[in-house]
């Protein structure tokens, strides 16, 4: 994702706990959790309540029935999946629309919507640890607009999904954390006049009667926010890669020409980046580029949602993403600098240096000499920067971190150690602290101090680690 300033964030208060290990237990200790529960939540450091335990899911195949004028939203979503533990219960998350029934296996279930997005379903039967099972939840209602967190409408009467680190929900039940990737298809139903736009490949677009409906697949796993769907009167731009790779970019109304212009040079950017990090690892890309009021352009898998008046940075950032985020995605929030920061180098350093001829060792010289005495700006660490601020320093101190780290080390060792990170955790996950690992494997350098300095404190780093070899002259 790429915002257009500092972002405050959300403000959240953290609470620290000290227990004492003692002899007895108190009455009102909670009891302990039932082995044939699945957990409501994985335990993020952030979003304790993201995710749910007992499962691992394999596809989700979407089906949407919308209707922009009257904004009813109906939809029944399969989730193949199967079980890490015996389960009479286990949760989704969902928050959209009025919940009408769920099945296992084809056979009606219980269920119960608690918390903020916890969807309880209790099977006719057991499932044993190890076997696939199927679930099915049809809702309908009226959608709700989240304004840029989740289901949000569109000037024209459309609408689409974005948001980061929730969207997925408000749209169709799912197992909402980077932890548990899955492939996906999406079927929707809109009348005849709208289009709809998504991630993949699209496989099918017919209309019958006043009903139009699209068929899109997205082959490779993907995480819930990265997922989307757009509904609007849209035009197409399709291209396609010297390798064969289809380009589809989608615009919606009063979408200025020069956005238009920079989606034309996707195939010039994807090469770009496979230089840097590797083939491009999806089976389509593009863009989706949209006429309202957010203020993000968010990565979604093979297609990026774009904000209005977007530049060319933005366009090289979110493409940059599809290799980190979509590709390698984190195993939890506070790991966003992998996203982020390589996404902000790539397209504030990388692109200009290698594409434009700047030398970026004076702009890194430069961003030094005017914010080294800001205490604002080296106030929020980068690994681990805290819930509700995970989309601030990463920006506009990342790119700083990496080209210092790439000084360091050297060009050989930087690039080559990125792109085989990258290629080591293809399709999956990976984290800050495996990371650091991985580059202190292969650099002679000690980096303990390095990255202590750049990545967990709230000061400017000393200088010998704020202008390593060539930034020092």
């Amino acid at each position: 994702m790429v915002v257009r300033m500092w972002l405050s964030g959300r403000v959240c208060a953290a609470v620290a706990c000290v227990f004492t290990a003692v002899s007895w237990v108190p009455a009102h200790a909670d009891p302990p959790p039932d082995p044939l529960v699945g957990a409501p939540g994985l335990g993020d450091p952030y979003y304790p309540l993201d995710g749910n335990g007992g499962y691992d899911v394999q596809h989700y195949d979407v089906g949407i029935d919308y209707d922009p004028p009257s904004r009813r939203l109906a939809g029944t979503t399969t989730v193949t999946a199967h079980a890490t533990q015996a389960l009479r219960a286990f949760n989704l998350d969902f928050a959209g629309p009025e919940v009408r029934g769920v099945s296992v296996n084809g056979v009606p279930a219980g269920f119960d919507r608690n918390g903020e997005h916890e969807l309880t379903v209790t099977p006719s039967l057991p499932l044993l640890p190890g076997l696939p099972f199927t679930v099915t939840v049809d809702y309908a209602g009226t959608a709700l607009d989240t304004e840029g967190e989740g289901w949000t409408f569109a000037p024209s009467g459309g609408a689409f999904v974005a948001g980061e680190p929730h969207s997925a929900t408000t749209w169709y039940p799912l197992n909402d954390t980077p932890l548990d990737k899955a492939t996906f298809g999406l079927t929707a139903t809109v009348p005849a006049e709208w289009e709809v736009v998504s991630n993949g490949v699209r496989l099918e677009d017919v209309v019958r009667g006043d009903k139009r409906t699209v068929r899109w697949a997205n082959a490779r796993p993907v995480v819930g926010y990265l997922t989307t769907v757009a509904i609007d009167k849209f035009e197409y731009l399709e291209q396609r890669r010297a390798n064969g790779v289809p380009l589809l970019s989608a615009f919606a109304p009063n979408v200025e020409q020069s956005q238009r212009e920079l989606e034309q040079r996707v195939p010039e950017i994807l090469d770009f980046a496979e230089k840097l990090y590797g083939p491009y690892p999806f089976e389509a890309a593009g863009g989706i580029h949209l006429d309202a009021g957010i203020t993000f352009s968010l990565e979604t898998q093979t297609r990026p949602l774009y904000a209005p008046s977007i530049d060319l940075p933005v366009v090289v950032h979110e493409l940059a993403h599809q290799w980190w985020g979509d590709w390698v995605s984190i195993r939890q929030w506070s790991d966003i600098c992998l996203n982020e920061c390589f996404a902000s180098y790539t397209a504030d350093y990388l692109w200009p240096e290698r594409m434009e001829g700047k030398n970026v060792d004076d702009q890194y010289r430069e961003t030094i000499r005017k914010y080294r005495d800001s205490e604002k700006y080296w106030n929020i660490p980068l690994e681990n920067p805290g819930a509700g601020k995970e989309f601030t320093s990463v920006y506009y101190r990342g790119p700083l971190f990496l080209h210092a780290l790439r000084r360091q080390i050297g060009d050989e060792v930087f690039f080559a150690a990125v792109r085989d990170f990258l290629a080591a955790h293809a399709y999956g996950n990976a984290s800050m602290p495996e990371f650091r690992a991985f580059v202190q494997s292969r650099s002679p350098v000690d980096l303990t101090g390095f990255f202590h300095a750049w990545l967990n404190t709230t000061a400017p780093p000393p200088e010998e680690y704020l202008f390593p070899g060539a930034l020092r002259s």
